[in-house]
């Protein structure tokens, strides 16, 4: 953890609450933090993707890794080793168990994630919703393909990878006509990046969409994208985490910024 990040966590910790929905005033808001927050998941399906995670944390293999966005900040160069890929850039499973809840809850007919890496954020997506398409841009075909082989020993068929850059891949699911139910924004930590991609998810999404944005404190950066977006006139409530920020376009529910602790 970096100093900012070290800053915004004692911040985060001081002005958190709610950690079971009392005294938050939305139904719907109460709600995501009292049940969707806190369901349970078939630990048949935790055990397989963290059995996954174990075996590519094992891994040695080096690859030549295409970073089309900000790049790592604790791997340096473009040769990494697949353990140290799954340790340092993948969702822990206390992340990955809500992002299926999710998935589960506002899912809708399609999910689409930025940044795929070695797969383990998007089998959770797509663990407990095996009748939704899950759509998971990547920019480097090495990691994706990778991926693609843990989905397969995971027996996960609704997930289609697409490779790519996020600019150029976002026009044609756009294209096709998709409304996603949640979005996962990861993959890019650059700000002008991230509010470029949330600004183009806002236009294609409806107010059912639900929008997750991973590492909101990573940086400076992150988290002035963070506060942007927090503020856009388009949005109606968000939830902080700490790492990750929830967007709600959802109509009808009192305009307020939750501090959570999760």
């Amino acid at each position: 953890m970096n100093m900012f990040t070290a800053r915004r966590f004692i911040r985060y910790m001081l002005l958190s609450g709610h950690k079971k929905g009392h005294g938050i005033h939305s139904p719907f808001v109460f709600d995501v933090v009292s049940k969707v927050f806190r369901n349970k998941i078939d630990p048949r399906v935790v055990f397989t993707i963290e059995q996954i995670r174990r075996k590519l944390i094992t891994c040695q293999e080096v690859l030549e890794v295409n970073d089309l966005g900000a790049g790592s900040a604790r791997m340096k160069t473009r040769s990494r080793k697949v353990s140290d890929i799954v340790k340092y850039s993948s969702v822990p499973e206390k992340y990955g168990i809500l992002l299926a809840n999710m998935s589960v809850a506002f899912g809708g007919s399609m999910i689409l994630e930025f940044g795929t890496s070695l797969g383990i954020s998007t089998m959770y997506l797509a663990s407990a919703v095996p009748g939704v398409p899950v759509i998971t841009m990547e920019g480097c075909s090495l990691t994706a393909g990778l991926a693609a082989r843990s989905f397969k020993e995971a027996g996960m068929e609704n997930i289609r990878v697409m490779t790519g850059s996020f600019d150029d891949l976002l026009p044609q699911v756009e294209g096709e006509g998709n409304i996603p139910g949640l979005v996962f924004i990861d993959g890019d930590h650059r700000s002008g990046s991230v509010l470029r991609y949330f600004d183009r998810v806002a236009r294609m999404s409806d107010s059912k969409t639900v929008v997750i944005i991973d590492d909101i404190n990573l940086s400076r950066g992150m988290a002035e994208a963070w506060n942007e977006i927090r503020n856009d006139r388009r949005v109606t409530a968000t939830i902080d985490i700490f790492r990750m920020g929830i967007v709600f376009f959802r109509e009808g529910i009192n305009r307020y910024d939750y501090v959570i602790r999760y």
